[in-house]
């Protein structure tokens, strides 16, 4: 080899970049952080979009309260990947963070480290300068996350303005009719001593004891008439209860009016059933023999008198559509207090009578319990459970015992067995008839047709949730809280008939003051002052609202109010009636009956509509073998140590690649292989890169019509990549757009233009037409390629728009979609190329036999011979001498054959010598006696004019 040939390897157009091999996220990101900070990155994109049509996502709450963990994660970057492809639509997407600051469980982290004698306005001082530091903390991580938004001037329900706009929310529904007071049964919580939401309600399994009571009949002549039979012996009404503590508050023995009740003989003595469940009850008895006497539908039974198990007093049987055969005896043993359907059905047969509440909020019997069994008094409702037992074994009517494992309603926050208890709260109402004449849950209804759901089964929950969901409990009894800033009738429990225009001059105040200047409040001095008629008459409520409708009355308290700058601009560009509606709510599947419902039913009962458009549900995190995540099982994926291990951007492209609308799998072993996932897209992009280092756009981009057909092929693969996830991310199905980003990575690209390209690449006159035609794909196709992948691989994506030596102040979240060039191709064109693809697979493994053999290395080694039908033969022979190129190899021909069954691919070694530059095999190596070893395509490029090339 002469240095004459040795120096002509050095004139390869070899690839260059300083697009790193290695992302080195974890170390990385946090500098480009700091740099979207110092550029004020989301100032620009605000002012960028200024004017743009609107897109609203409102921003669900978390709690202030601790680090975030995996499904915060989840949830935020699912909403950063939405708002950046918004923007990139060409939306004006602000994004507006928020945290939910009041409730009990920063009530009980303070008393924890402050204790429980506190004053009450140093207490909330406490909680407020509590809050604040969890969501500075909080918001550290988020940002860390890589979302974009205006983290400057979140929204907090603790914000002065904030909690006075939840008030004149409530306001408003007291306006419209939908807020009532009553003592009605509510989930109640003895460790918090406060009423629940229904949202605060988990559901674990308990074990309690499962009784059979007999209510002896009062009138057997009654009776008799009831089943039209003679009745001459004791007869048993027998109700079925897990709850023997709830006996004292018997109100009334339920039974279902359309269902067919048999009066049975046993052992026991005359025993009213249900039929569908006698066999089964009969069983639970060890009754061998029974016989049935007469039978009757429960409508006729309706009024007959019961004798109470242990009181001296007597109660009647009723009818109701709560009673079903799914378990027990048929008949149903009704405590107003403690059940809401108990509660209904009493309600609609004696409106008149209250309920009949015999114990505390401590859990406790009074120990003035009007009731005849006095050893109950002062005791909790295990304790009463045993002398019950006992007590009803005594008197002959303990008709069967037993243990039952059942679920049952707990506390989220303590998980401790809740009890329905009646207590004296203020409602949202459901059934409610407003002033525009309407229920609120026909309007509930009305609003949930109206949304759309992503995915779709989320409609169908929602809908049976409001369906069967009982009124709002809408009151607490807390310290820490929004207060319900009401004057009520110290008699007569009405609001003041001035409460309207009372409560908006206490909002002024909380606005400038917090909630604390309601609490300070004097309220006789206040009524005094602004309603002095009969002031002496109201008093001051001290309840304060349940942190779900805090949450639930942002779209009242943020977006509709428009207190921020960022969201109020894109709301009113849309709304001109100042009733902006959010474009979509974010959240986990546990939200239907959280926040998702809060603002439905409050904005329904304030506006009469939903203030969504659309919900879009995710999944819970399971580690990877499907298990909920547990501190106490060690199976905890924190968002942190993913960051710090692999980066944010492994992170986001796994929140990406998952399906949300399921559970979302995470372990190390699924990091791992989106983290080399995340390689071959790099590894991708760094060709794409590293082949534009001397590619200066502003004067070396031909025009599409000046390039190879190959290059205009693979514009045209880049345009359905682009559509393909552009409608993907309309869908918000982020899994099918990484599925197509990845295989153009390895398929469009990889394994075919960038393998067939590198030749002309590298090989090609450094300045040539064949090499700038290239290059002005990458260009176009690299470009592409960074604005899809920004709202997933925001880091990466930021890092491509620098090493293209782009605007340093600017960044790729304020541009558009890339406007690709039309590739100009013909149908039969891309015909043509579709079935090169084809047989190009098909020569590949023609050629690795060949290789397997022993008889080629490489695939330039080869030459082939395609003998192929007319159609193939057309498709093939439109690349003339440029075909081997596409193949990769040395040589390919064509020939045509009459029919399929004559179709073949021939493979055969070459038998030239190798050009030490070009490496393909050709007969010309050595022609110029100057190069010796190297073909005369390479001379040409190096020396002469360069080779032409057109189609590939």
């Amino acid at each position: 080899m002469t240095d004459q040939t040795k120096d002509s390897k050095y004139t390869l157009n070899l690839p260059e970049t300083s697009f790193p091999m290695r992302g080195d996220l974890a170390k990385r990101e946090p500098a480009w952080l700091k740099s979207w900070q110092e550029r004020k990155v989301y100032d620009r994109i605000r002012a960028k979009r200024k004017g743009a049509p609107s897109f609203i996502l409102h921003d669900g709450p978390p709690y202030a309260n601790g680090d975030i963990h995996i499904g915060h994660a989840v949830n935020k970057i699912l909403k950063d990947m939405i708002i950046k492809a918004k923007t990139m639509d060409g939306f004006d997407a602000p994004y507006v963070p928020g945290w939910d600051c009041h409730g009990l469980p920063i009530e009980l982290v303070v008393e924890k480290n402050h204790g429980k004698n506190i004053d009450p306005a140093k207490f909330r001082e406490l909680c407020r300068a509590y809050a604040a530091e969890q969501v500075e903390k909080q918001k550290k991580d988020f940002i860390r996350l890589g979302v974009l938004g205006d983290w400057d001037h979140p929204y907090l329900t603790m914000a002065f303005n904030t909690e006075a706009d939840i008030m004149r929310a409530l306001g408003e529904i007291y306006q419209n009719g939908y807020l009532y007071q009553g003592s009605k049964p509510v989930h109640w919580c003895v460790d918090c001593g406060s009423a629940l939401a229904e949202a605060e309600v988990e559901y674990e399994d308990v074990n309690s004891p499962a009784i059979d009571v007999g209510f002896k009949v009062v009138d057997r002549a009654a009776l008799g008439n009831a089943f039209a039979t003679t009745v001459t012996s004791d007869a048993y009404a027998v109700i079925w209860t897990t709850t023997p503590w709830t006996l004292p508050a018997n109100q009334a023995v339920s039974v279902n009016a359309e269902l067919t009740y048999d009066l049975i003989q046993t052992s026991k003595g005359l025993l009213i059933l249900a039929r569908d469940l006698a066999e089964k009850t009969l069983a639970r008895y060890a009754e061998e023999q029974s016989s049935v006497i007469a039978s009757c539908k429960g409508e006729a039974l309706l009024g007959l008198l019961l004798q109470h198990p242990f009181d001296n007093r007597q109660v009647p049987v009723i009818t109701g559509d709560h009673v079903t055969t799914e378990a027990g005896t048929g008949l149903v043993h009704t405590a107003a207090a403690h059940g809401n359907d108990d509660w209904l059905v009493m309600r609609a047969h004696f409106p008149q009578e209250k309920p009949r509440v015999l114990m505390g909020g401590d859990g406790k019997f009074f120990d003035s319990a009007l009731v005849e069994l006095a050893e109950i008094r002062g005791l909790s409702r295990q304790e009463a459970n045993k002398i019950i037992l006992l007590t009803l074994q005594t008197n002959g009517v303990l008709l069967a015992s037993a243990r039952l494992n059942h679920s049952f309603p707990h506390c989220w926050r303590h998980k401790t067995p809740l009890m329905q208890l009646a207590t004296h709260q203020w409602f949202i109402g459901m059934n409610a008839v407003g002033h525009d004449g309407r229920a609120l849950r026909e309007h509930a209804n009305t609003a949930v047709d109206a949304t759309q759901f992503f995915p779709s089964w989320g409609r169908a929950r929602l809908e049976a949730m409001i369906k069967n969901r009982p009124d709002w409990c809408v009151s607490r009894q807390r310290n820490w809280g929004v207060p319900m800033p009401f004057f009520v009738h110290k008699e007569r429990g009405e609001p003041h008939p001035e409460t309207a225009r009372l409560l908006e001059i206490v909002c002024m105040q909380v606005e400038q003051q917090g909630i604390e200047a309601w609490f300070s409040l004097d309220g006789a001095a206040f009524l005094a002052q602004h309603a002095p008629a009969g002031a002496e008459q109201y008093k001051k409520v001290t309840d304060t609202l349940d942190v779900w409708f805090d949450s639930g009355a942002t779209h009242y308290a943020v977006v509709r109010s428009a207190q921020h700058p960022s969201l109020s601009a894109a709301a009113n560009v849309r709304e001109a009636a100042h009733q902006p509606v959010a474009d979509l709510y974010l959240e986990g599947s546990d939200q239907h009956r959280g926040w998702f419902q809060s603002s439905l039913l409050t904005g329904c009962a304030i506006d009469g509509n939903a203030p969504y458009k659309a919900l879009l549900t995710h999944g819970f995190v399971v580690d990877g073998a499907g298990h909920k995540m547990s501190k106490s099982k060690g199976n905890v994926v924190a968002p942190q140590k993913v960051m710090d291990t692999y980066g944010a951007d492994i992170l986001r492209l796994w929140v990406a690649s998952t399906d949300y609308s399921g559970e979302l799998t995470i372990s190390d072993e699924i990091l791992k292989r989106v983290a080399d996932g995340y390689r071959r897209i790099r590894n991708t992009l760094r060709f794409l890169l590293s082949n534009l280092a001397d590619f200066d756009a502003s004067k070396d981009l031909l025009p599409v019509e000046q390039w190879l057909e190959i290059d205009r092929y693979a514009l045209h693969l880049t345009q359905q990549l682009q559509a393909g996830i552009l409608a993907d991310y309309d869908k918000y199905e982020f899994h099918l757009a990484v599925q197509k980003f990845v295989g153009f990575c390895s398929e469009d690209l990889g394994g075919f233009y960038l393998d067939i390209l590198k030749d002309r690449l590298y090989t090609s006159g450094e300045t040539s037409q064949a090499r700038r035609a290239a290059q002005s794909a990458l260009h176009h196709i690299t470009h592409a390629m960074m604005r899809l992948m920004a709202p997933i691989l925001s880091f990466t994506a930021d890092e491509i728009w620098q090493t293209l030596g782009l605007d340093t102040v600017a960044t790729v979240f304020e541009e558009t979609w890339y406007d690709l060039p039309a590739h100009g191709l013909t149908e039969t064109q891309l015909q043509h190329w579709q079935t090169m693809i084809a047989l190009r697979a098909q020569a590949a493994k023609e050629i690795e036999l060949l290789r397997g053999e022993g008889k080629v290395g490489a695939s330039l080694q080869a030459e082939l011979e395609f003998h192929v039908t007319a159609e193939a033969f057309e498709a093939l022979n439109s690349l003339q001498d440029d075909l081997r190129f596409v193949m990769i190899t040395s040589s390919a021909t064509t020939y045509k054959v009459a029919d399929v069954a004559a179709q073949k691919i021939l493979v055969k070694p070459s038998a030239h010598a190798k050009c030490e530059r070009c490496w393909h095999y050709r007969a010309d190596v050595g022609s110029d006696a100057a190069h010796p070893t190297i073909c005369g395509r390479c001379v040409s490029n190096l020396f002469g004019s360069g080779e032409v090339r057109k189609y590939a």
